[in-house]
């Protein structure tokens, strides 16, 4: 998020210097603004039906979210070190922390309203205000030291995950063994880890970075535009993070009311998400003859409209058990 009191490593250079450090963050800051935008206009157009379902939540969608959560907590742990070196100065940091953990703040409660199933209590800005919390102890160690810490929180979700997490107040920390739903998950755990990455780079590599950036020749008109404009969302990026989403998903809306999305046929939508479904949790039997078999039964017994709609819970239906377990005995028995 941006940080307009970050102080330099080094010992005070020119103008020049601290300006060039400074666009160098923004910048790439700005980069990773841009990257977000897209990733959630592509959830906009899923979420009002112009792409498929699960579009924005699987494969190289799903990748590319993470690649961008990294780079904003990589970068908060790299302009950490940037502010409160070489002495820690509490007043600007808890300036900082109150605006990043007031907007989380707002992204809660906002979400609650709009989307009280899968509402973000735990998204990235909440994560990075709870590293920064963190990443203060490590600012006096050695580099070498948070990027241990670093793979040790890589490798904890892998190996202490516990029911004991399982309850609600604890799915911050990101070692619950079942997943809560939430339109913007990032827990503690695993996602310190590109925050001290991000701390430990900018101790070994920031003073020859920008030393090294100091002496680059001047860049054309044309560069100095975008850079402009990346350094200007950079600077800026933590109001842009609480507005451009709603701007994006007001425009698609608009567009909604214009040119209506073609709906899928519902039944193969049930089709298509039973059969991915049932291919992730390893099926002893073929999913297609099973989700096919669902469905008949579904239609059959005048199920269906309400599953459709919402209004049948999968999970605690006792009617959509026993449609599961009979089709399972008649997919194996070959009936």
């Amino acid at each position: 998020m941006s940080d307009t009191n970050m102080t330099s490593t080094v010992e005070p250079q020119p103008t020049t210097g601290s300006q060039r450090r400074l666009v160098f963050i923004d910048v790439l800051r700005g980069l990773a603004l841009v990257a977000m935008a897209l990733y959630h206009f592509v959830w906009d157009l899923e979420f009002f039906g112009y792409v498929a379902a699960g579009t924005a939540g699987t494969g190289g969608w799903k990748m590319f979210a993470r690649l961008i959560a990294s780079s904003f907590l990589f970068l908060a742990g790299y302009s950490l070190v940037l502010g409160q070196r070489p002495k820690i100065r509490f007043d600007a940091f808890m300036r900082r922390f109150a605006k990043i953990a007031g907007a989380a703040a707002i992204i809660s409660i906002a979400t609650w309203f709009a989307f009280p199933n899968t509402f973000i209590f735990f998204g990235i800005l909440h994560s990075i205000a709870a590293a920064s919390l963190i990443g203060l102890l490590f600012l006096p160690l050695p580099a070498i030291v948070s990027f241990v810490a670093a793979a040790a929180a890589f490798a904890a979700p892998l190996y202490l995950r516990s029911a004991i997490f399982d309850a609600p107040y604890l799915w911050w920390v990101g070692l619950s063994e079942t997943i809560p739903r939430s339109n913007d998950y990032v827990p503690l755990l695993p996602w310190l880890g590109p925050f001290l990455i991000g701390l430990g780079t900018a101790k070994l590599v920031h003073a020859r970075l920008v030393t090294a950036l100091s002496k680059r020749p001047v860049d054309d008109e044309r560069t100095r535009l975008w850079t402009k404009a990346l350094a200007f969302g950079g600077r800026h990026s933590l109001a842009i993070y609480l507005l451009h989403q709603p701007l994006l998903i007001g425009l698609v809306f608009l567009f909604s009311l214009v040119s209506p999305p073609t709906l899928p046929d519902p039944k193969q939508a049930y089709r298509t998400n039973c059969v991915e479904a049932c291919s992730r949790g390893n099926p002893a039997v073929p999913c297609d003859a099973f989700c096919g078999c669902t469905l008949d039964k579904l239609v059959e017994q005048n199920l269906f409209d309400d599953l459709n709609r919402g209004k049948i819970n999968v999970n605690t239906d006792e009617r959509i058990a026993r449609i599961a377990g009979q089709c399972t005995m008649d997919v194996q028995s070959g009936d």
